[in-house]
């Protein structure tokens, strides 16, 4: 009687996949930490921190759904199985079908071999990046205050005192791996343990250019109380890494964060107030190649004091068809294609925004990109329907994660506003990395 006809080896092999399986979530979940991330020094700019305020944080989520439409108590977008929610989906016809393996490999892979697909030249000079000149206090402006770090990170002071930092990433490559994956063609302008004060931590999605662990690692040692949102199904990640001060919000539901000062001198605030808004987009999910869609993705709303921001993250705004590259995909035979909703009814529930750090980078070719990264037409459209006041452009200048040649997002993006009949400055702009805006 052979073995398998016993089904020892089917289940042998069953067994063997399960653990392999269970390896690499694993090994992808949790990268090996480089040598440094738990050792940071401590630096001036840190020491000047704590012999400022010193506060207790809490964070309470609101029970009830806030201004948000109709559906969004029914939850269209979870993916249920015999009744719990198993993961997520886009559930607008602007996503879609999707893009899968067949449509990388015929749109991206093959042209990228045969040389039809240039890579972009990211050889230097490309992106300016200056060192960033953070506030020295709480109170030191009466202005909202937005400094680019880079990709789609930036590190907001609220006037109210409140500081956030959006989708830290300041690692070499986005990757799982240190020698492999996209490479910075723009150096970090500064260290985490450079930014003085980190109160609440925004994370749009699981992918690799928004969430990283050693760079969450770092701002927990620097900033102990800092408290991080996140979407559904990401909470239990940063349990894993050992961080606890986290929130984790479905869409449309929000919480209240407060700090109150323990220790604290003259001019700073007793009490900081905020509420943090997880709220719609159109993009995916994954950290490994067995969890796609298992964790939401998100963009968030933050309103402390008399200001406000919508960070957009990672986003697409309409799937588009192949079109040869000559041709203008928001011509007119292109204008019955579907767009998101969901950016109206941010603006129409939640808006307006004094400041939208909205992506206009990663889009090229747009046939395999489009349903998950906007382009900075599409983007311009995101701005109008969300009612931002400003914008600054982010999800560029640092990694090669598409085609498009390096410095096209910004100048396409002033042709956007032109098109549009908004100032092609001064409204809806890009920065140096490392550059800080006041609003």
């Amino acid at each position: 009687m052979s073995l398998c006809s016993l089904g020892i080896f089917p289940q042998c092999l069953i067994k063997a996949m399960s653990r392999l399986r269970h390896f690499l979530r694993t090994f992808f979940q949790q990268p090996t930490v480089r040598l440094g991330a738990r050792k940071a020094s401590t630096t001036p700019t840190s020491i000047l921190a704590i012999s400022m305020a010193s506060y207790t944080t809490a964070v309470a989520k609101i029970p009830e759904l806030g201004p948000s439409p109709d559906d969004a108590s029914s939850k269209p977008h979870h993916v249920k199985k015999n009744g719990a929610t198993v993961g997520f989906k886009n559930i607008h016809p602007s996503y879609g079908d999707g893009v899968g393996p067949w449509e990388l490999i015929k749109h991206v892979v093959w042209p990228s071999w045969t040389g039809k697909l240039p890579s972009p030249d990211t050889t230097p000079p490309n992106v300016s990046v200056i060192k960033p000149d953070f506030l020295p206090s709480r109170t030191a402006s009466a202005k909202l205050r937005a400094t680019w770090l880079g990709h789609a990170c930036y590190y907001v002071e609220f006037p109210s005192g409140l500081r956030v930092l959006f989708d830290p990433v300041f690692e070499d490559r986005c990757s799982p791996f240190t020698f492999l994956g996209p490479k910075r063609y723009t150096p970090k302008p500064c260290d985490l343990a450079d930014i003085p004060f980190v109160d609440a931590v925004l994370i749009s999605h699981s992918h690799y250019d928004h969430l990283s662990h050693e760079s969450v690692l770092t701002i927990q040692k620097h900033n102990p109380k800092a408290h991080f949102f996140v979407g559904m199904g990401l909470e239990s990640w940063f349990q894993k890494a050992g961080l606890k001060n986290v929130t984790e919000l479905d869409w449309w539901e929000d919480a209240e964060i407060t700090l109150n000062v323990e220790k604290g001198t003259a001019d700073e605030p007793e009490t900081i107030t905020a509420q943090v808004s997880c709220l719609p987009c159109q993009h995916t999910s994954a950290r490994t190649p067995f969890d796609k869609d298992e964790t939401l993705w998100a963009s968030w709303g933050v309103k402390s004091g008399a200001k406000s921001v919508w960070f957009g993250g990672d986003t697409g705004y309409r799937a588009v068809p192949y079109v040869p590259p000559s041709v203008d995909d928001y011509g007119p035979e292109f204008a019955s294609l579907p767009v998101c909703p969901q950016f109206k009814q941010i603006g129409e529930f939640r808006g307006p925004f004094d400041l939208g750090l909205i992506p206009i980078g990663a889009y090229y070719p747009r046939v395999a990109f489009s349903p998950m990264h906007a382009n900075p037409f599409d983007s311009v459209e995101i701005f109008k329907d969300t009612k931002c006041q400003r914008a600054m452009g982010i999800h560029w200048g640092t990694w090669a994660l598409t085609m498009e040649e390096v410095l096209e997002p910004p100048k396409l993006l002033q042709l956007a506003m032109k098109r549009k009949g908004l100032p092609e400055n001064g409204v809806f702009d890009v920065c140096d990395i490392g550059e800080s805006k006041e609003f």
